[in-house]
């Protein structure tokens, strides 16, 4: 058996390992990587390399087949609102997985899916892949898988939203950054598990979040304490539709942080731009060709401050002696640029929520009294001031 992007292996026919076709055919271009990881996940190899396989379940064979769980359902049961086209996708899959459909009438009786949802904006930024790892880290030792809805407008968000609690298509939500009605969700369904991460603007879902006002004052604060009187800022303004408030609130840290100690703000040596390494690096060498310079910066946000670090290059000066950087995040990046900056914990923020997720789920409540956990800021001290 082959198809498009897969190779068939003579392993393929070894008895051990009756499945290595499916895994030969995990190259295809069509198959989410998420689901490469996953499906490797339902083998355990011993000390003598046999495959033993977990039995497969209706997420499984909705994943390989590319159709929602009860697409596979009603195929199950033979419905004729199926698309002929869908139903051999999903035979496929199930003839692929050796799929029992007696274990999925036990999925559907129990009404659970086995998933929790995360729903985040800009997938590829650095700060969101760090939550994304700390989230899987845990997950990795539960028996819930991942699925990830990555999001590009505040009207996908909220079809999205209303599609995943309507239609229990999850078992809980873990939305990171992205606002919403807390109102509006409740009225779907009052009691589905929903735990926000970077949102501040909460008053009934428990969500963890870090103070970006007093993150803004302690980096400029640092560079203060370090003898710095002329201190720039660069930050990013992300898609004002969705209200992100980070930067704004940091700048207003670094605001107070200068009036405190009686230092100018000069607006010349203040930007605030489009999220690119590029918009960076260009903005901060104009400001830093100017006659009169800032001997430091405050960057907002890590992947800018990459862009500051180039630019300072590009004119031959010297960090920190000639210029000072500090950023925000600390992504894992960060270490490999040497770059000092204020560490918010990503990635301990997506574990905390995924863990309480999880004994929610477990006990049938959220489990704590206090619904906002509010995560400490350190500096990370490295060579750039």
């Amino acid at each position: 058996m082959t198809g498009r992007g897969c190779t068939e292996y003579p392993a393929a026919r070894s008895r051990n390992c009756p499945h290595a076709i499916f895994v030969m055919c995990l190259t295809s271009k069509k198959m989410p990587s998420i689901m490469v990881y996953k499906i490797w996940n339902r083998f355990q190899i011993n000390e003598t390399l046999n495959v033993i396989m977990k039995p497969p379940t209706i997420r499984d064979v909705a994943k390989l087949a590319g159709v929602g769980v009860g697409t596979v359902s009603r195929v199950l049961n033979d419905s004729s609102q199926v698309r002929e086209e869908t139903r051999q996708k999903v035979l496929a899959a199930i003839k692929v997985l050796n799929f029992s459909p007696n274990l999925a009438a036990r999925q559907l009786s129990s009404g659970k899916t086995g998933t929790i949802g995360v729903v985040t904006p800009f997938l590829t930024f650095p700060s969101y892949v760090d939550r994304l790892t700390g989230i899987q880290d845990v997950l990795d030792e539960s028996e819930y898988d991942l699925v990830l809805y990555s999001i590009r407008s505040v009207e996908q968000l909220q079809r999205r939203l209303q599609i995943l609690i309507g239609e229990n298509r999850v078992d809980g939500l873990i939305i990171l950054s992205l606002p919403f009605s807390e109102d509006k969700l409740r009225a779907i369904n009052p009691t589905f598990p929903i735990i926000a991460v970077d949102n501040d603007v909460m008053n009934y879902y428990p969500h963890i979040i870090i103070d970006n006002v007093e993150g803004g004052e302690l980096a400029t604060n640092y560079l203060i304490e370090r003898g710095h009187q002329f201190i720039g800022f660069i930050g990013d303004r992300i898609n004002s539709a969705f209200g992100f408030t980070s930067t704004e609130k940091r700048f207003e840290g670094y605001e107070r942080a200068l009036a405190q100690a009686d230092l100018p703000f000069v607006e010349e040596w203040y930007w605030v731009g489009e999220h690119s390494h590029e918009a960076a690096r260009q903005n901060a060498r104009r400001i830093l060709s100017l006659p009169e310079r800032p001997t430091a910066f405050f960057v907002a946000i890590d992947t800018l401050a990459f862009g500051v670090l180039t630019a300072a290059q590009d004119l031959g000066l010297r960090v920190p002696e000639d210029v000072a950087v500090i950023g925000f995040d600390d992504v894992v990046a960060a270490s490999y640029m040497n770059l000092t900056t204020i560490r918010q914990g990503l990635v301990e923020s997506g574990r905390l929520s995924v863990q309480q997720m999880l004994e929610w789920l477990e006990q049938g409540q959220y489990p704590y009294d206090n619904k906002k956990l509010k995560l400490p800021l350190e500096i990370v001290e490295r060579a750039t001031v």
